[in-house]
């Protein structure tokens, strides 16, 4: 099962967004969302997705009810029986069960301290439970797996002891053994010893899984030394979800071992090179589901994994990417950025531009113009290291290239706060924007007033005014929202600065950043919203008359 045709030994991938993921702080999904991101990652090719625990909350419980169609194993999650009764008879393992899965995973307790003091059982009573549960469900055609919690703290202080909890699992059927790291604190050169000598003592390595947490920033690489010493199932999440610090990094796991040796040379994983291609964009889906910006400095996929912002950098990635890239950004469907500031050089400020579809050549005049006008405003208090889309905005307007779609004549926003009809304060805010497009003044009203009748701020007006009536544009808008909105001060006392970053995405899947700044906060977000929508009109006019040719 293990060495495969090609030579290579096949790694299992099993997932645990849907029900460790969910432990993390702050996150709670709904079934259709559960059902939306296990069809992601069975796109992707992950062998196990565990969907959940049935019975322990009504969405979970509804998920399976209506589970998903995938060549991924779909799992349940649920605990040994109790005490006290046979597994038979067991409600809570009835509930896992009947989710009629094919595969079910089950938690029990491998360490001494935690089975007598706190479940309060003898030891031997503890090993009968996990051999009875193991049993039960490979009676039923199931395969089993075995969560061995705080096994690797049970090792170190009872290694006997831990090592039969595993054996017990094993006999009784179990087709994988998962080590659990399940309060964080173990070290890869810990984890890569004792699965050793968890495979020394019996255990073959293509029956153990490894399960880690990120309490010490090292679960990728606990997970890393597990399978260097034998274990042939890793256990992660995406985005690296779950309770304290996460889970082991799916994100950060899958490229490491199809792009890096000898991962990539020694091993085969259900994740084909194609499928990899899809992973920055699953990864900021499962993020637009929490409702939260991705990290730009996570590994691969992050916003930042690719950026170069010193000029030496970017002149030496002109000539060769490999000068400071570890791997191809489009193998996980990221993207090189060189980012614009006041550090930058020509070389650095020329990619930039022809990322941007600019064409300038070398020695041009107006090259030195962007950059002491990026340096001048960004000595004001602007930023375009983060908001690349300003920056092009402004590069256009040096080369005579930006085109005007229309002018803002005048703007006002109020905002007001006062007791409704339940005697309940409430604020709203109203927006006035005149522009002229077509030649013809056009004014637009708005409230900030959303589908459930809540205010969401002047900013937020604001933007629906504008894209109210653009003429011939705004149906170009349509599918254009904001999805982030950040403000710092950049200087103190009276001559305090605001800088206002929107991020702004489309149905295209693009993401941008534009800036603001002025003494009035309204005024700078102002700017930054009107440079978003005049980057999505350039680009989408841009597409239209290219595709027209």
């Amino acid at each position: 099962m293990s060495e495969k045709d090609n030579g290579k030994t096949r790694l299992y991938l099993y997932d645990t967004t849907l029900r460790d993921g969910q432990q993390t702080q702050g996150v709670q999904f709904s079934t259709s969302e559960k059902t939306q991101i296990a069809s992601a990652l069975d796109s992707l090719g992950i062998d196990y997705i565990e969907g959940g625990w049935p019975g322990a909350n009504p969405t979970d419980s509804a998920f399976f009810d209506a589970a998903p169609k995938t060549a991924a194993r779909l799992t349940a999650f649920g605990m040994t029986k109790r005490s006290g009764r046979s597994a038979e008879n067991d409600d809570v393992l009835a509930a896992v069960m009947n989710a009629g899965t094919q595969a079910v995973c089950l938690v029990g307790k491998s360490h001494d301290y935690h089975v007598t003091d706190a479940l309060g059982l003898s030891l031997e009573e503890n090993l009968e439970n996990v051999r009875a549960s193991i049993a039960h469900v490979v009676a039923q055609d199931r395969e089993a797996l075995f969560d061995a919690e705080h096994f690797f703290d049970g090792y170190k202080d009872n290694p006997e002891y831990a090592l039969q909890v595993c054996h017990a699992a094993l006999e009784a059927g179990a087709r994988w053994i998962v080590l659990c790291d399940t309060n964080g604190g173990a070290l890869p050169s810990e984890v890569g010893r004792i699965v050793s000598e968890v495979i020394a003592s019996g255990i073959p390595g293509e029956k153990l899984g490894i399960h880690t947490h990120n309490d010490t920033e090292n679960a990728v690489a606990c997970s890393l030394a597990a399978v260097d010493a034998g274990a042939r199932q890793i256990q992660g999440t995406l985005n690296g979800l779950g309770e304290r610090c996460g889970n082991a990094n799916l994100t950060s796991l899958i490229p490491t071992l199809l792009l890096k040796e000898p991962y990539s040379s020694t091993y085969e994983i259900g994740v084909s090179l194609g499928a990899l291609a899809g992973l920055t964009r699953i990864s900021r889906m499962l993020d637009d589901i929490l409702n939260r910006v991705p990290s730009k400095q996570t590994a691969y996929v992050g916003a930042s994994a690719f950026a170069h912002k010193a000029g030496l950098h970017a002149s030496a990635i002109l000539k060769d990417p490999a000068t400071y890239e570890h791997v191809d950004p489009a193998s996980v469907g990221n993207a090189r950025i060189i980012p614009m500031s006041n550090q930058a050089g020509q070389s650095n400020l020329r990619k930039r531009l022809t990322e941007a579809g600019l064409s300038v050549e070398s020695g041009d005049p107006a090259l030195g113009r962007i950059l002491e006008r990026i340096k001048v405003r960004e000595a004001e208090g602007y930023s375009y290291d983060t908001a690349q889309a300003s920056f092009e905005l402004l590069a256009r307007e040096e080369l005579g290239q930006l085109p005007q779609f229309f002018e803002v004549k005048r703007y006002k926003v109020t905002v007001e706060r006062r007791k409704n009809k339940y005697n309940k304060m409430v604020s709203l805010s109203e927006a006035v924007v005149v522009v002229k497009v077509d030649g013809e003044k056009k004014l637009s009203v708005s409230e900030s007033l959303d589908d459930s009748g809540s205010d969401r701020g002047p900013v937020n007006a604001l933007a629906k005014a504008l894209a109210k009536d653009l003429g011939q544009y705004s149906r170009i808008l349509d599918d254009m929202h904001l999805v982030d909105f950040k403000v710092r001060i950049t200087q103190g006392g009276t001559e305090a600065v605001t800088r206002v970053i929107i991020d702004s995405e489309d149905g295209q899947g693009r993401r941008w950043s534009t800036v603001g700044v002025s003494a009035n906060i309204v005024d700078a977000s102002f700017e930054a919203l009107l440079e978003a929508i005049q980057w999505k009109l350039v680009r989408d006019c841009e597409s239209r008359t290219a595709a027209a040719e």
